[in-house]
């Protein structure tokens, strides 16, 4: 086995922990949103309906995405200002006591659509704080030399955990339905235990000169006058908000394809096996050129992907299975390009003293693609059916890459990750202080 380079960031304790720590927070974060859906959807399918369990589901979305919309400016100021290792710890002890509460619901029979609101909400809170917090420590835990792969390294492991906790949440239930809530517990447990491992990193110094409300805005503002970065984030959200086909895996596991909770979890697995490829892939061959092209073609890929899914409704049912299975492994695929290009780029053109800031709006993004994605496609589907929704959504988010690649041909002409040199006159008008602090434990 070939050794590792003395800068890799693997041969930096903290920076295991952290890795380790990232994928065992994202698996379970993921299992559990897919798990709260389909919970959801169940109860409110034999009690009001086809078509009301639907906008259940809308309603799952939109619960954690509210906190995540209200709490933006102050959680992105919040991780530049304080000890992001005390953040993250914190929100991890509150995401595992929800799952462990949900999992004792579901075991003692008394889990009813209110308390998984109840608890979509609070884990809306805990993301809301955990995202900026637990992105922007990954650069204070390696040298700037080994900061290119760390990030990439963090972003493949994050991706890889939304693709992959989907199909362990839906296998875990499909075996026993309150074990799917207690191995997200479980995995949120081992995160914390891995965080409480990382010592003291150093940290920009927090801005006292300027008010605190003011640091707020400069996050979206500063990502408002990079028309780079604004290019960047905006495409993942308006093309995962319009394509949302995992959004709909319930209905099509149970009504459509006919397949079950099994299956359920067979379907949520088929994303996650193409993006693990993708995944192991890059760790072997890192992406160097045209990464901004290469982004853009992944999104179409990931429409189209998406449109096929869709259309399965029309095909026999021993060929339909598999045809999505197909569909959702290219989808996995094209979705970690994706993912990989525009995590990488935003960590990397974005200075220490901002990057909570930044993080917290791309967090934001990305929660309105996925969670208020979940709800535009449950009211959708309650409206013109889950088929439509699936195929008019694919065709948007390949409208969408198309008009951004003319709107923005700052993408298209990325041609590697190589940041820009960033001096802090530049950052959004953030008067910086350049000394740098440790946080203590």
């Amino acid at each position: 086995m070939t050794a590792l380079a003395p800068d890799h960031p693997l041969r930096f304790p903290s920076f295991r922990a952290y890795l380790l720590g990232r994928v065992c927070a994202v698996l379970a974060q993921y299992g559990m949103m897919i798990v709260l859906g389909w919970q959801a959807y169940n109860i409110a399918r034999e009690t009001m309906g086809t078509q009301a369990a639907a906008a259940q589901l809308g309603l799952i979305g939109l619960a954690q995405f509210v906190p995540l919309f209200l709490l933006t400016p102050v959680t992105g100021w919040v991780a530049d200002h304080y000890d992001r290792r005390m953040i993250v710890r914190g929100t991890l002890l509150l995401l595992t006591a929800a799952a462990g509460l949900l999992s004792i619901a579901t075991y003692e029979g008394w889990v009813t659509l209110p308390l998984i609101l109840l608890i979509a909400v609070m884990v809306g809170i805990a993301r809301a704080f955990n995202g900026p917090a637990f992105g922007a420590l990954a650069p204070n835990l390696v040298p700037k030399a080994t900061l290119p792969r760390a990030i990439a390294l963090s972003s493949v492991a994050w991706q890889s955990g939304m693709i992959v906790g989907p199909a362990v949440g839906g296998y875990a239930f499909a075996a026993a339905p309150w074990g799917a809530y207690a191995l997200s517990a479980m995995l949120y447990a081992v995160a914390l235990l891995c965080l409480l491992t990382i010592g003291p990193v150093p940290q920009a110094a927090r801005n006292t000169t300027r008010h605190p409300i003011r640091q707020m805005v400069d996050g979206l503002s500063y990502v408002r006058q990079n028309r780079f970065l604004f290019a960047t984030i905006t495409l993942d959200l308006f093309a995962v908000l319009l394509a949302g086909a995992t959004a709909l895996l319930p209905i099509y596991a149970r009504d459509i394809l006919h397949v079950g909770s099994k299956g359920l979890g067979h379907l949520a697995a088929a994303p996650a096996v193409g993006a693990g490829l993708t995944a192991l892939w890059f760790s072997f061959r890192p992406m160097q050129k045209e990464v901004g092209m290469k982004m853009l073609i992944a999104v179409i890929v990931f429409g189209l992907a998406t449109i096929v899914f869709g259309l399965t409704a029309f095909l026999p049912h021993d060929i339909a299975v598999e045809v999505a299975l197909a569909a959702l492994v290219v989808l996995g695929i094209s979705d970690m390009v994706s993912v990989y290009v525009r995590s990488s780029l935003i960590q990397l053109h974005t200075p220490d003293e901002m990057r909570g800031r930044v993080g917290s709006v791309s967090q934001l993004t990305i929660s309105a693609s996925n969670e208020l994605g979940e709800a535009e496609s449950g009211f959708l589907a309650a409206l013109v059916g889950p088929v439509t929704a699936v195929i008019a959504g694919g065709i948007g988010a390949i409208v969408i890459t198309l008009a951004w690649s003319k709107l923005f041909p700052e993408i298209r002409l990325a041609r590697s990750f190589d940041p820009p040199d960033i001096r802090p006159s530049e950052t959004a008008r953030d008067p910086l202080v350049t000394d740098v602090k440790e946080t203590t434990s």
